[in-house]
Formats: C-alpha cells, sequence, structure tokens
C-alpha cells in the first residue's frame, strides 16, 4: 500500500517506521509539504487534533484515496470534504518514536470509516476496535484515565515516597503486583488495603501523615476503592 503520513512528530515517526517494516510504501511530510504526497492509497493525517480540520481543508480531493486522522478523540466529521474518510487512533503509548513503532506492531486500533484502515491492522497484526461516533469521546476518556492519569497516579505516588523519606523506586513493584492481580483477577478481586477492610482509622491516620497537597487525590482515590469494594461485596454476596 501506498502510504503518506503528514505531521513528523512522535506519532507520525513511529507509524512510518512500522508500516514500512511491513511493507508499505511510506512518505513522511510536514503539514506544510503537501505538494510532496503524490499519487497514494492512504493519507493518514498524525498532526494535532486542533490541526486535522486545516490540514484536511488543504488536501486536494481525490475519489481514489483515503485520508485518514490518528486523533482518538476527533470522529470523521473533521475529514468531511473528502469522499474517502476514516480515522486509525493505535491504544499505545509513544514514549519515542522507536519504542512507538515497536508497539505499532501487534498493537489494538480504534478504528472508524473506509475498510482500507482495517487492511492495515491486519499488515501491522493487530485488532480493531470499531467505533461508532456516539462512542468516540467516551472511548478516548477511558483511554486518557488509563495512561495518562495512571502516569498522574504515580507522581502522586512519588510525591508521597519523597515526603516519608522514600523513592518511588521503592513502590513500583507493589503496582506492578496490582497491576498483574487486576489482569488475572478483575479490579474487584485485586482490591486489597484499608478501603477494602472498611478500615476507616488507617484512612484517617494516612491523612494526618501526608502533605496537605496531596490529601484531595488520596481521599478522591480512597472514595473510588470503597466503591470498588461496595461492588465486590454486592457480587459475592
Amino acid at each position: 500500500m501506498r502510504v503518506a503520513i503528514i505531521g513528523a512528530g512522535r506519532a507520525g515517526t513511529s507509524l512510518s517506521i512500522a508500516l514500512a517494516r511491513v511493507g508499505h510504501r511510506v512518505s513522511l511530510v510536514h503539514h506544510d509539504e503537501l505538494g510532496r504526497i503524490g499519487d497514494v492509497d492512504l493519507v493518514l493525517l498524525a498532526v494535532p487534533d486542533d490541526a486535522i480540520p486545516t490540514v484536511a481543508a488543504q488536501l486536494p480531493i481525490d475519489p481514489a484515496r483515503v485520508v485518514a486522522h490518528v486523533a482518538g478523540s476527533r470522529t470523521l466529521d473533521v475529514l468531511a470534504r473528502h469522499p474517502r474518510v476514516a480515522s486509525i487512533h493505535p491504544l499505545i503509548t509513544m514514549p519515542n518514536e522507536d519504542v512507538g513503532a515497536e508497539r505499532l506492531v501487534g498493537a489494538t486500533f480504534a478504528v472508524a470509516g473506509d475498510p482500507l484502515v482495517r487492511e492495515v491492522v491486519t499488515s501491522l497484526r493487530g485488532r480493531a476496535l470499531v467505533l461508532s461516533d456516539e462512542q468516540r469521546a467516551a472511548y478516548h476518556a477511558t483511554a486518557t484515565v488509563a495512561a495518562n492519569h495512571l502516569v498522574a497516579l504515580l507522581a502522586h505516588v512519588q510525591r508521597l515516597a519523597e515526603h516519608a523519606g522514600l523513592s518511588l523506586e521503592d513502590f513500583l513493584p507493589l503496582s506492578q503486583m496490582a497491576l498483574e492481580d487486576v489482569v488475572e483477577r478483575g479490579p474487584e478481586r485485586a482490591l486489597t488495603g484499608p478501603a477494602a477492610r472498611g478500615d476507616l482509622a488507617t484512612i484517617d491516620a494516612h491523612l494526618g501523615a501526608i502533605p496537605a497537597s496531596e490529601r484531595s487525590t488520596y481521599v478522591a482515590l480512597a472514595q473510588v476503592a470503597f466503591d470498588v469494594a461496595e461492588r465486590r461485596a454486592r457480587t459475592l454476596a
């Protein structure tokens, strides 16, 4: 397949490396080099989300090719002037281009629109989640929590650890074990700790020991843990 990727940031570069590795003919161009696209089967817009409508409007209309974006948060409306449109959002993190390219092979992708993007997923030995426009915002919110908010949570752990005179690295094995338990058993059965036991005295002691700036985060997460514990109790009743 002949693919032009517009946008040479982490996502665009990762995609160009991965797609070339599985046999596609790929060209990577900047958003101000649209004249270099040429005759291709697929144009992938890997530009910032807010720039997608502008860049799409600058692309010449060509009924033979598919124009797709890689944004998880946008529907196909932003590409509406083109006759064949799609979206393909990789459900991975890309801390840099090399790691991103490796993770794209075998990844899960949220897709919509023209079926050509499903051929791309197949070529990458990936899994396709076909999304409707109505699912899009909730899907992207979930992805944000699963990755970005998990990182934010570990930043919270880091601040608490440093306040106790320790380090994030001291607690990462515990986090890894908890995540493995969720994978194997699900959140309800994986939950341990004071909220799971209904131990309010311990939680009060925690709140007295941690910095005031971290208490609202702790309380919000403890409430979620109480909710998980209640769901477990109802399930096992």
